[in-house]
Order: C-alpha cells, then sequence, then structure tokens
C-alpha cells in the first residue's frame, strides 16, 4: 500500500509540474489572429491542477473473524489533489477527463479493529464526460457531469476495491491576463461524487455506497483558442456622392458572409435618411449645402435576438456632399440697338439655371420706359433724351440668387438738313457781238434754258440774274449819265443792269416762268458777262453770295431782241 500511495502522489505532483510548466511554453507562442481575434479568445484545451477537499459520507457493514458484526464509517474530510483536462469543440461545449486523489487517513468505527490507523480508507478517481462553460468577460462559469471508475479503500485487512463512479458539479474560473492570458485561476470548483465499491462475501466483506462532497481549486492553463466565426462585413456606397439639394441618391448596403439560417436586419442613421433594407431612400431637399454621412448596420442571427455575438454585427459608412445651388448668368441684347427719338426697341435676355430652377426677370433703364418680365421686353424712347441708354437685365432663380447683365442703345438725334444755299447756274458771256453789247443770243438763250428747266423742276425755287460790265463800258456809262443830268432826253446805257433785264425778259417770255420768281441785279467782276443764280426755298441770295446791287427795273426796260439789218453787197465798179 505504500508503494501505491507513493505512485499515486507521484502522478499528482507530476500533473502539478506540467500544468506550472505549461504558461511558460505558451509564452513562445503567438497570439491567435484568425479574424483579427485577441489574445483572449475563448480555449481550445483547459488544462486544471488543484487542491481538493473530499467529504465522504457512507458506511461499510462488515463481520470480523470473531463473528462480531462491525460498521465501518466514512466521514472522514480527506485532503489531495484534483487534475483534469477539457477538449472544447466550440465556445461553450467540450469533453473533460479528471482525476483526482484524497490521501487515506483515519477512518473513524465503532469497532476497535476497524478504521484504526493504516486502514486503506482512501479514493482516487477517473472520470471523464461533457464540461460545459459561459465565458462572460473575466468570468467563466462551467458545468460537467462525468462518469469513470473510483478505488475505494476497504475495510481493515481488505484491499482497495474498483467502483463506479459519479460526478456532477461545476465552478468558476477568474481569468486573468497573465502569460498573455493563458492562465486562469479556478476560484472554486464544487461537485457531488458517488461511488460504489463491493468486497463480496466473507469476513471482512462488505458494500460501500458512498456520497461525497467534494470543494477545489487550482490553476487553469489554456492551450490554443477557438477562433470566432468568420465576422460578417458590410460595405456601402452612395451613387452619386456630389449632389444638390433635391437630388436623387441611392444609398446601397452589400453584406458578406451572412448565414443564410439566420435573419438579418438593417438599420440606419444618417440626417434624412429612412429605411431597413439595404438600400435605404434620403431625402435631400431640406439638407443645407456640406458634408454628411450615413451609417449602416446590419446584424444577423435568430429572429429577435441579432447581433448577440460581435460576429454578427458589421458597420459600414458612406459620405455625400451637398453642394449650394450655383447661380444663374444672363446676357441682355437690344434690338435696334440704334432709334430715332419716340421710337422703340426690343430687349432680349438670355438667362441660364446651371440646375435648371425656375427663372424671373426684370428689366430697368436709365432714360424712357421699359415694360417685360419675361425673357423679352419693351423699351420706348417717348420722353427720354437723345445719346446712349443704359439697360439693365435682371434674372433671380427660385433660390434667392440673383444676377444682372447690361447693355445699352442710341437715341439718335432727329435729322436737321443743311440750310438750303444759292446755287450758282451757268452763265453768258456778251463779248462776241461788239455791235449788240447786250443782246441774249442764241449761245446764250442755252444757258437759259437750262435756268428755266431747274426753275419748273424746283416750284419754290428763284432765280437772280446778274448782269456785269467792263471798265470801258461804265466808264462809258458814267458819262452818258453825266451827259444826262444836263440833257433831259439823253439816253444811258447800263450794260450790267441791261444785260440782266434782257435775260430775265427771255425767261419769262420765251420760258414762261414767273417774273416774280426771278430777281436782276448787277455785280463787281469785270466783264462783259452776265451770271445766273438757283436760289432754293429758305436760301437767302445776298447772304450766299456778296457786292451785287439789285437793278431798279423801272428805269431799265428789256430790249427787243432785233437781228442786224441786212448786209447788201458793193457793186461792181463800172
Amino acid at each position: 500500500m505504500e508503494s501505491l500511495v507513493s505512485k499515486l502522489v507521484g502522478r499528482i505532483l507530476a500533473l502539478v509540474s506540467v500544468g506550472i510548466m505549461l504558461p511558460a511554453a505558451m509564452l513562445g507562442q503567438s497570439a491567435p489572429s484568425a479574424h483579427g481575434a485577441s489574445n483572449n479568445l475563448p480555449s481550445r484545451w483547459d488544462i486544471f491542477a488543484g487542491y481538493s477537499y473530499l467529504a465522504p459520507k457512507g458506511t461499510v457493514t462488515t463481520t470480523n473473524p470473531n463473528g462480531n458484526t462491525v460498521t465501518a464509517s466514512y466521514d472522514a474530510v480527506n485532503v489531495g489533489g484534483i487534475g483534469s483536462g477539457a477538449y472544447f469543440f466550440n465556445r461553450f461545449v467540450g469533453v473533460q477527463a479528471e482525476f483526482g486523489f484524497h490521501e487515506w487517513g483515519d477512518q473513524v468505527s465503532n469497532a476497535s479493529n476497524i478504521g484504526s490507523h493504516g486502514n486503506d480508507d482512501g479514493f482516487m478517481t477517473i472520470a471523464g464526460g461533457l464540461v460545459a462553460r459561459f465565458p462572460d468577460g473575466n468570468i467563466t462559469p462551467f458545468v460537467h457531469a462525468l462518469a469513470g471508475g473510483a478505488l475505494v479503500g476497504g475495510p481493515y485487512f481488505e484491499p482497495n476495491k474498483w467502483g463506479p463512479d459519479i460526478t456532477v458539479g461545476g465552478g468558476m474560473d477568474y481569468e486573468t491576463p497573465w502569460f498573455n492570458h493563458h492562465l486562469a485561476i479556478r476560484l472554486f470548483q464544487a461537485d457531488y461524487e458517488y461511488m460504489h465499491a463491493d468486497w463480496g462475501p466473507g469476513v471482512y466483506a462488505g458494500r460501500a455506497n458512498i456520497n461525497a462532497a467534494r470543494l477545489s481549486a487550482g490553476v487553469v492553463f489554456h492551450v490554443g483558442s477557438i477562433a470566432p466565426p468568420t465576422p460578417i462585413t458590410l460595405a456601402c456606397t452612395a451613387s452619386p456622392e456630389s449632389i444638390f439639394p433635391g437630388d436623387p441618391v441611392t444609398l446601397t448596403a452589400s453584406a458578406g458572409e451572412l448565414n443564410p439560417k439566420d435573419h438579418v436586419i438593417y438599420t440606419w442613421t444618417g440626417t434624412g435618411v429612412t429605411g431597413s433594407d439595404a438600400n435605404p431612400k434620403i431625402d435631400t431637399s431640406a439638407l443645407a449645402p456640406g458634408e454628411y454621412t450615413v451609417t449602416g448596420t446590419v446584424k444577423e442571427g435568430k429572429s429577435g435576438r441579432e447581433g448577440l455575438h460581435p460576429w454578427e454585427t458589421a458597420t459600414c459608412t458612406a459620405g455625400i456632399t451637398v453642394k449650394a445651388f450655383e447661380p444663374p448668368t444672363i446676357s441682355c441684347s437690344a434690338s435696334p440697338s440704334t432709334i430715332k427719338p419716340g421710337d422703340a426697341s426690343t430687349i432680349t435676355a438670355v438667362g441660364v439655371s446651371p440646375q435648371n430652377r425656375p427663372l424671373t426677370y426684370s428689366y430697368t433703364a436709365s432714360a424712357g420706359t421699359i415694360t417685360g418680365t419675361g425673357t423679352t421686353a419693351e423699351y420706348s424712347s417717348a420722353g427720354a433724351p437723345t445719346g446712349a441708354v443704359g439697360i439693365t437685365c435682371n434674372v433671380s432663380d427660385d433660390k434667392g440668387h440673383t444676377e444682372s447683365s447690361s447693355t445699352s442703345l442710341t437715341i439718335t438725334a432727329p435729322y436737321v438738313p443743311p440750310a438750303p444755299k444759292t446755287q450758282a447756274l451757268c452763265s453768258i458771256s456778251f463779248a462776241g457781238d461788239p455791235k449788240r453789247p447786250m443782246r441774249v443770243d442764241n449761245e446764250a438763250k442755252a444757258c437759259l434754258d437750262q435756268v428755266a428747266l431747274d426753275l419748273k423742276q424746283q416750284a419754290d425755287a428763284k432765280a437772280v440774274v446778274v448782269g456785269e460790265a467792263n471798265a470801258a463800258e461804265n466808264a462809258k456809262t458814267a458819262k452818258e449819265q453825266a451827259h444826262a443830268a444836263k440833257h433831259k432826253h439823253a439816253t444811258v446805257d447800263e450794260y450790267a443792269a441791261q444785260r440782266a433785264v434782257n435775260a430775265k425778259d427771255y425767261l419769262v417770255t420765251e420760258q414762261g416762268i414767273d417774273a416774280s420768281r426771278i430777281s436782276v441785279a448787277t455785280g463787281a467782276t469785270d466783264g462783259q458777262t452776265e451770271e445766273n443764280y438757283l436760289v432754293p426755298a429758305g436760301a437767302t441770295f445776298t447772304t450766299d453770295v456778296t457786292g451785287t446791287t439789285p437793278v431798279d427795273e423801272t428805269t431799265v426796260k428789256p430790249q427787243v431782241r432785233k437781228p442786224l439789218p441786212e448786209r447788201h453787197p458793193k457793186k461792181a465798179a463800172q
């Protein structure tokens, strides 16, 4: 028996030594990183080593060699060690194998020959079964149910006996950050154990049914880790990303790694966003210019329990930019751009809104009046002074943006025709007929016929006929005037005046021109000529032609045009 105890104690010490060495070995292991898992992921293996108290309750009835019936009881608290190893299939459920050893000590017996020091009254259990844990932060409660065998110390002089063992219980571990989260403290493990042993018939034989309470504590070493399921993903897009208020936006959420067996829900946050599916709506009509972010969340899981685990939730964001409405543009033109006083012009405005907003037009003018509220307006120059007039075309949209453009037109001064001027017409030379130096000959008639034609074409025009004489003729006239002053019936040839009067007489008598339309005068030019002038209505002859003197037609009368007397040839000498 001593050797058995030594072996069991050695095994427990070896188990504890392995447990103590595990953290050092695990320090060299890298933390699991699958799917971004942290170092405190649920472990794959849990190895427990601890100190244990066992409080058995039970009796065994035997017959000693004297034939007396002796009842021995198992009611002393035994101390010992406990160790277990658990392999977990997932975060919660696994299988466990457990070994326990509680020392052989004194039995309390009502027979002096049973239960004395040295009797085999210890317990060793080996069991396996299911274990379930419930990780919650740093605290991990667990429960287990095990079945196996128990080596029970027998009555005095009887060997240890194997029998069935059932263990049910649980406990709580505290997860520490030590050794990269590979070490936990088992705060307690409380179990109920049922053990049974049967020594068969014979002296000191008997049957033991033992109910035991076991309380343990120790350390737990985590080996390996259970990566969580692949987390779901969510990506968000907004199309288009840049808009004007009121423009439509399409939001799309694309979720990945979803479990088709689970229920999926979407939630959205952000200004103007509504919807509970992968394509929410967003009302942009009331959004002020600026940057906006929409956040989407997807959760999966059983209906009503979506998103209970971190890998069952994913979020995404999408940004949109709301731009301010751009102001309209406008161009302005006037047609015609040059008008007379009192005339009108059409003003045309061409307004363009980059976002096709409704437009309103108005017009102003620096002079005159302008009416119209559409793309065209009518300008009236009534009452406006001549010169340039500024026109302003204004446009505004329904968002309060305004823009202006300018043009101009010119009001011209009314046409004032130039004052009419006296026109010089043809002139007549009287030097070709020395014997009749004042007679209107055929050459003179050609000139006067043209004068008559001009007068007929311009009924409101008049003519002035200006006669002129040379120095010799003027001297002769002066001499005759001096003689006439002494002799009452003496005649005076006024060459210049007579030439003018004779020309007028031809126009009146031969061409039928009203005499009142023709004036006669003399000029100061030295020559045997006569000048003809056409005086249009409004023209002033004396202003346009200076140096002439009106002829007194009461004293100078026209001369009758007489042919020269016929010349007879001289008779031949006899």
